[in-house]
C-alpha cells in the first residue's frame, strides 16, 4: 500500500506522462510529423508524403516531396552538381524546423505546416499550397510578391515580364511568329525573379507554368507525373545567380572560334553546283564567310519524301568529299541538317525497322504516322540501340568526309504522338528532353571518337542545362518581318539568363515575305553584329545571302561582316566569360542597374558583353530613337565618339551603315583588321581601344585567346589572357598590360596599336617603360594613337601625362 509521499509522487509522475502523451499527439495530430537528420539531406514527414531537402551549396538548395506509396526517382535530366557532402545543420524549436547553410535556409512552420526559403535573412519565396494532386495532373504551388518581375519560362515572345500568364510546357514549332508567342521550340520548368533567385522545377514530362494568371500572386508548377522535384537557387547579383544556375546545369563549352564568323545557309542549296557558286561569290565580293550549311537537299531532291536517307544524292552531289575538303581548304566549314525523323519511304526505312531504332507502339512494333513530310517513325535516342545507329551516321561523315558541324533540325520532336512509347517513357514524358538528350548524344559521341574537336551543334529545342552539350539554340522559323525583327532581343535575352547563352535568330528572316526589304534585311544583320552566331537564313524565294542582292544592300552588309570580324577579339573573350561563368554574352540592361525598375522590362536596348550598349532598329523608316542608359558611367558612341551621361533617356539620331551602339566609360576593346576567314585570324596585331573618362579612376579588361579548336583548351592549359589596366592619378593616366598563359601555352610577340579616347588635348609626354614612343593625337576626333611592339613575356607600362 502506498503512503501519502508516495501517491503524491505517483500521481505527479501520471500527470507528466499525460501532458507529454497530449503534448506530442498536438505535435504530431497535424500535417507535421517529424524530421530526420540524414547528415546531408533532411527528411521531413508529412501526413500525405515526406519531403527530402538537400543543399548543394550554401545558394542551392533542392526539395522534393514524395507522395505517400511513391518511391524517389532521383534522375535528373538537368542537374549535374554534387550535393554538399557535409553535415546539414539542423535548428529546431516547438514551432519552427530551420536548415542552415551559410546562405539559403529552409524554414518549416509546423502549425499550419509552410515552407519557405531566405536567403542571408531576406524572404525569397515560399511555398502557398504545397503538393495538390488532381484527377490528371500533380502541382506544385507556391506564393509570390506582389511586384516581383519573373522571367524564364524557356523561349516565349510575351514580354520580358512572365508574370500574369499561364504557360504550357510542350517543345513546338511556331511557324512563322513575328511579336507575339506563348509557345515555341523550347519550353523551360524555370523562373527567375527581379529578387535575384531561381526556382528549377527539375521533371521532364510535360505540363505548364502558371505565373498568377490569376493575379493572385501564386506561381504554380503543373505535371503529368514525374518527380515533384525544385531547386532553389540564389545570387548575390545577376551574373552571380546565373554563375550559380549554370554551376547547377552545367557550362557552355566554348564553340570553335569559327563559329563567330559568317555563314552561308539558306532553305536549301539544291546541288554542289549551287553550293558552289555561291561560295565562289563571297570569294569574288571579298566578303568574309566561315561556314556554309546544307539543309535537306542534300539526301533528297524535293521536300518531302526523302527525310531519313542520311546520304548525299549522288544526282545533286556527286563528289561531296572533294567538295567538303575544297570548303575546308579554303578555310569555309561545311554543316550538315539531319532529322530525327525517318520516312517509310526513304532507304533507311527497312534498315530502321530490321534494326529496331524506331519508338514503338504499344504492340512493339515501329510506331508510324504522317506529317509535313511524309509517313515516318521516329529514332528512339533512348534506346541504346537507336543511338548508337544514330551517331554511327555523324561519325560517318564527320570522320570520312570531313564535315565540321550538325544542324539538329525538327528536335521539339515537330510531331510526336502522345501514344508513341520510347524505350525510357512515353512521348510526353521524354517529349521535353528529346533535343536535350539528342545534343547530348552528339557531344558525347564527339568526346569518344573525336575527343580534339570542338563541336558545332546547332539545334532549336532543347530543356534545361542544354547548354553544357554545347548546344546552340536558334529562335526557330521567325517571320521575314518588322515583327519577327521585334521580338529576337526578347528571346536571345531570356534564354541567355536561363543558361542559353548562343541563343540567336535567322538573320534577315526566315519565313514568308513577298518581296525583298532592304531595309529590313539590313537592320537585322546590323544586329546579328551584336548577337552570338552570325547566320543569314531563309526560304530561298528571297536570297538570305548578301551576295545576291543589289549593291547598296551588299555593301551595307559587308560592312557588318567586317565589323563582326574585326570584334573577334572581343567577342571571343565574352564566349570565353560565358564558358568559365556562365554569363550571357547578351545581356539585359537590368544586369547593369538591379535597383533601377525602369530597367527590369526592357529589352529593345541591351548589353553585349559588360562594355557594349546595343539599341537594334526595328522599326522602318524612323528618324531618331530614345535609348536608356545606365546610370553611374558615360557612354560613347562607338562610331562617332560622342558622349551620353548614363540615367537618362536620350533621343539618338540613326543613320543607314549602323545601328546604335555606345561603349561605357573606362572600357577596353579588343579588335583586329577584319579577315576572310578565322582560319587566318590572329592575335599577333592588335586594336586596343580604350575609352578614358576622368570619371573613372581604375578599370581593367582582356582578351582570351588559344588555337579556336581544342576542347577545354583553357582547363589543359593551352591558352593566355592579356589583361589591361588602367589607372588615372592627378594628370596623369597609366595603362599596364600583362599576360596570363597557361602551362602549355607559347609567350607571343605582339603589334599593339593603342587608342585612347577622349583624350582633350595633346598629351604633354607619352612613356612606355621608360622610353619615349612616337604618338599622334588627333584634334578633331580627340583620339590618341600609340603604337609599339610588345613581347608578352614582359609586363608594358604606358603612361600619359596629359
Amino acid at each position: 500500500m502506498l503512503n501519502m509521499n508516495s501517491k503524491f509522487t505517483f500521481f505527479l509522475v501520471l500527470a507528466a506522462l499525460i501532458l507529454t502523451i497530449i503534448s506530442c499527439k498536438k505535435k504530431y495530430e497535424g500535417p507535421y510529423q517529424g524530421f530526420k537528420n540524414k547528415d546531408t539531406h533532411i527528411e521531413v514527414f508529412k501526413d500525405n508524403g515526406k519531403y527530402i531537402i538537400k543543399p548543394y551549396s550554401d545558394k542551392i538548395i533542392e526539395t522534393s516531396f514524395i507522395p505517400t506509396g511513391e518511391t524517389f526517382d532521383s534522375q535528373s535530366h538537368a542537374v549535374i552538381l554534387d550535393p554538399m557532402t557535409t553535415k546539414v545543420q539542423v535548428r529546431e524549436n516547438d514551432s519552427v524546423l530551420t536548415i542552415d547553410t551559410k546562405g539559403i535556409d529552409v524554414h518549416i512552420t509546423k502549425e499550419p505546416f509552410h515552407i519557405s526559403y531566405t536567403y542571408k535573412g531576406q524572404q525569397l519565396i515560399s511555398e502557398k499550397r504545397g503538393y495538390i494532386k488532381t484527377d490528371s495532373t500533380e502541382i506544385l504551388d507556391f506564393n509570390l510578391d506582389k511586384n516581383e518581375v519573373i522571367y524564364g519560362a524557356g523561349s516565349r515572345v510575351v514580354g520580358m515580364n512572365r508574370r500574369g500568364k499561364k504557360l504550357q510546357l510542350y517543345n513546338r514549332a511556331h511557324y512563322g511568329y513575328e511579336n507575339y508567342s506563348e509557345l515555341m521550340n523550347f519550353t523551360m520548368p524555370l523562373v527567375l525573379s527581379s529578387k535575384l533567385y531561381a526556382v528549377h522545377f527539375d521533371n521532364a514530362p510535360i505540363g505548364f507554368l502558371d505565373i498568377d494568371s490569376k493575379k493572385d500572386n501564386t506561381l504554380q508548377y503543373e505535371t503529368i507525373n514525374g518527380r515533384k522535384t525544385y531547386q532553389v537557387v540564389a545570387g548575390d547579383d545577376w551574373k552571380d545567380l546565373i554563375d550559380q544556375y549554370t554551376n547547377l546545369t552545367g557550362k557552355q563549352p566554348l564553340p570553335p572560334r569559327w563559329a563567330f564568323g559568317n555563314f552561308a545557309s539558306r532553305f536549301g542549296y539544291h546541288s554542289e553546283k549551287e553550293t558552289k557558286e555561291t561560295i565562289a561569290k563571297f570569294k569574288a565580293d571579298s566578303i568574309p564567310l566561315d561556314a556554309v550549311i546544307l539543309d535537306i537537299y542534300w539526301f533528297g531532291k524535293e521536300i518531302k519524301g526523302h527525310m531519313g536517307n542520311f546520304e548525299f544524292l549522288k544526282d545533286s552531289f556527286p563528289n561531296p568529299k572533294q567538295m567538303i575538303n575544297d570548303f575546308n581548304d579554303q578555310g569555309i566549314k561545311t554543316i550538315l541538317i539531319t532529322e530525327p525523323f525517318v520516312l517509310t519511304t526513304s532507304k533507311k526505312w527497312e534498315e530502321a525497322v530490321k534494326k529496331g531504332v524506331l519508338g514503338k507502339d504499344i504492340q512493339g512494333n515501329p510506331f508510324k504516322y504522317d506529317f509535313y513530310f511524309g509517313n515516318t517513325g521516329i529514332i528512339d535516342i533512348y534506346n541504346p540501340k537507336g543511338k548508337e545507329w544514330f551517331w554511327d551516321i555523324y561519325a560517318k561523315y564527320t570522320r570520312e568526309y570531313g564535315v565540321a558541324g550538325w544542324w539538329g533540325d525538327l528536335g521539339e520532336p515537330e510531331v510526336h504522338p502522345s501514344d508513341l512509347q520510347h524505350a525510357t517513357g512515353s512521348a510526353d514524358e521524354v517529349h521535353n528532353i528529346y533535343g536535350h538528350d539528342w545534343a547530348r548524344l552528339v557531344q558525347q559521341g564527339y568526346q569518344r571518337d573525336f575527343p580534339e574537336q570542338r563541336p558545332f551543334i546547332l539545334m532549336r529545342a532543347g530543356y534545361s542545362g542544354s547548354q553544357r552539350f554545347g548546344m546552340i539554340p536558334w529562335s526557330g522559323d521567325v517571320s521575314r518581318s518588322w515583327g519577327g525583327l521585334q521580338s529576337q532581343t526578347e528571346i536571345a535575352l531570356q534564354m541567355g539568363m536561363q543558361g542559353l547563352g548562343y541563343m540567336h535568330s535567322d538573320l534577315g528572316g526566315f519565313a514568308g515575305g513577298e518581296t525583298f526589304d532592304p531595309e529590313l534585311y539590313t537592320r537585322w544583320l546590323q544586329y546579328g553584329v551584336f548577337q552570338p552566331i552570325f547566320r543569314p537564313h531563309a526560304q530561298e524565294h528571297i536570297a538570305p545571302e548578301p551576295v545576291f542582292h543589289d549593291a547598296r544592300t551588299k555593301m551595307l552588309a559587308k560592312k557588318s561582316i567586317e565589323l563582326r570580324y574585326s570584334l573577334l577579339p572581343y567577342n571571343y573573350t565574352i564566349a570565353f566569360d560565358n564558358n568559365q561563368t556562365g554569363i550571357p554574352l547578351m545581356r539585359p540592361l537590368f544586369f547593369e542597374n538591379t535597383e533601377n525598375k525602369e530597367l527590369s522590362e526592357i529589352s529593345f536596348t541591351y548589353m553585349w558583353g559588360d562594355y557594349f550598349l546595343v539599341s537594334p532598329v526595328v522599326k522602318p523608316g524612323i528618324a531618331s530613337m530614345d535609348i536608356p542608359f545606365p546610370k553611374g558611367t558615360n557612354w560613347y558612341d562607338f562610331f562617332t565618339g560622342q558622349k551620353f551621361e548614363g540615367g537618362t533617356f536620350k533621343t539618338v539620331q540613326l543613320v543607314k551603315d549602323h545601328i546604335p551602339v555606345f561603349v561605357k566609360a573606362g572600357a577596353f576593346i579588343p579588335m583586329v583588321q577584319p579577315v576572310q576567314t578565322t582560319k587566318m585570324y590572329s592575335t599577333k596585331d592588335i586594336i586596343l581601344h580604350y575609352y578614358h573618362d576622368t570619371m573613372v579612376k581604375n578599370s581593367s579588361g582582356k582578351l582570351y585567346d588559344d588555337d579556336g579548336k581544342t576542347p577545354n583548351a583553357f582547363e589543359k592549359g593551352k591558352y593566355e589572357i592579356l589583361k589591361f589596366d588602367s589607372v588615372i592619378n592627378d594628370k596623369e593616366l597609366s595603362i599596364a598590360l600583362t599576360v596570363e598563359k597557361g602551362a602549355k601555352y607559347a609567350f607571343s610577340n605582339r603589334k599593339i596599336t593603342l587608342i585612347i579616347h577622349n583624350i582633350q588635348a595633346s598629351p604633354k609626354s607619352v612613356t612606355i617603360s621608360g622610353a619615349s614612343p612616337s604618338f599622334d593625337w588627333n584634334e578633331e576626333d580627340k583620339k590618341l594613337k600609340i603604337s609599339f611592339e610588345w613581347d608578352s613575356k614582359e609586363a608594358k607600362n604606358i603612361n600619359i601625362s596629359l
